[in-house]
């Protein structure tokens, strides 16, 4: 499984990061969110894709 964050669509509302620490970075400066690795470990998939269910901008792409 795969996941990016699209950056014109992240609005750093920071809900992926609280749904899925391990899998998203933050920016200090403004909140935006970037993915930390482009192949989610496989104890990490459940998260990342709750956290794309959760992102109201729907900016975290998953593919399989």
């Amino acid at each position: 499984m795969k996941v990016r964050v699209d950056p014109d669509k992240c609005q750093g509302h920071t809900l992926c990061a609280m749904e899925a620490p391990g899998a998203f970075e933050l920016s200090e400066f403004d909140g935006h969110s970037t993915a930390r690795f482009e192949t989610v470990p496989a104890d990490l998939e459940q998260a990342v894709r709750d956290a794309a269910k959760t992102c109201p901008e729907q900016a975290i792409v998953v593919t399989d």
